[in-house]
């Protein structure tokens, strides 16, 4: 497969807000997109995306993961943006009319269907800085995507930094691109100098997530992850693992954790960390570096309960287990 993303089918699901009403969705070229080169979107950075997979059955089947709870947080981003709001009963129907319509194209397990919805701010009016787009569109990207972990499973290095910030604290829950550009530059500074996969942002030293995936720390059978709050990211794999876990017996502790205590519990021989995001579920973490130190996290390889939940997901995402929870959408 080529690199995540980048291949799209060739139409996408689209309708525009025209200040009062959404047109009626209709499917056109994938790059047909037109926009005013004064559009808000492009100046002003009113915009908030979507990640959710389609995945495959063995029954040849195709059944999208968390569909509802990943509309909720599109709504969500939209209001906190002040875009116009969506209608979440017609993007649904968006969605699964764009996964049935290429429902041929979904790879078989470990592949899936990644699917993309957007929504922008098209009011072509550079002077309104402090002022919300009346106008929007949405749209659908679907892109065939193959195991994330193809080349193997490895254990990233992670970069703790105590003071800089992944995005402005009240952005932190939004799904906006801005958030995402505002951590690349630090990123590709720890990658050339410290050759770490990723940072993980923890401003006055309260360890919140990446710069694309939230944390969670497992300490024997206790997993902790920051509670919800605007600061960051609420994940939707996030939920699941945690929702997982519980099952299993584990316990799930919510609350805020210092560095100090990070690195304390990292260097207890049971202690695994991951980060948890749509595109890989969980990956383990088995470095972390602070103030120019390398610190083993446990055994500082691939731990096992990583691994056993991140296969729990999986095997309900892939139809190899009940979806107990209601999770999976078939189209």
């Amino acid at each position: 497969m080529a690199a995540f993303g980048t291949v799209f089918m060739p139409e996408m699901a689209i309708s525009w807000f025209d200040g009062s009403s959404w047109s009626t969705p209709e499917l056109v070229a994938s790059d047909s997109l037109q926009l005013h080169p004064g559009a808000h979107v492009l100046h002003y950075s009113s915009t908030c995306f979507e990640g959710l997979k389609a995945f495959r059955h063995a029954d040849g089947s195709v059944k999208i993961f968390r569909m509802d709870k990943n509309l909720d947080r599109f709504e969500q981003s939209s209001h906190l943006l002040a875009l116009p709001p969506i209608d979440k009963n017609a993007t649904r129907e968006m969605i699964i009319d764009t996964v049935r319509r290429f429902a041929a194209d979904v790879p078989e397990a470990p592949g899936s269907l990644y699917i993309r919805p957007t929504h922008i701010g098209t009011e072509a009016a550079i002077g309104k800085a402090a002022a919300p787009s009346l106008t929007s569109c949405q749209y659908i990207l679907v892109s065939p995507v193959g195991d994330y972990f193809a080349g193997g499973v490895a254990a990233l290095r992670v970069l703790i930094e105590d003071d800089g910030m992944r995005c402005a604290t009240h952005m932190g829950m939004i799904k906006s691109g801005g958030n995402y550009a505002s951590a690349l530059l630090p990123i590709m500074k720890a990658r050339a100098e410290v050759q770490a996969d990723q940072i993980l942002f923890c401003p006055n030293g309260d360890v919140q997530e990446t710069g694309a995936a939230n944390f969670l720390l497992i300490d024997d059978d206790e997993i902790i992850t920051k509670a919800l709050d605007e600061s960051f990211l609420h994940g939707v794999t996030r939920d699941s693992v945690l929702t997982i876990a519980r099952d299993m017996g584990m316990r799930i502790s919510e609350r805020d954790i210092t560095v100090d205590e990070l690195l304390e519990r990292a260097a207890k021989p049971n202690c695994e960390a991951a980060l948890s995001g749509t595109a890989a579920v969980l990956t383990p973490v088995g470095t972390f570096i602070h103030h120019g130190k390398e610190i083993s996290i446990g055994n500082g390889g691939i731990g096992e309960t990583t691994l056993k939940l991140r296969k729990a997901l999986n095997d309900i995402q892939w139809g190899n287990s009940e979806d107990k929870y209601g999770w999976l959408t078939e189209v």
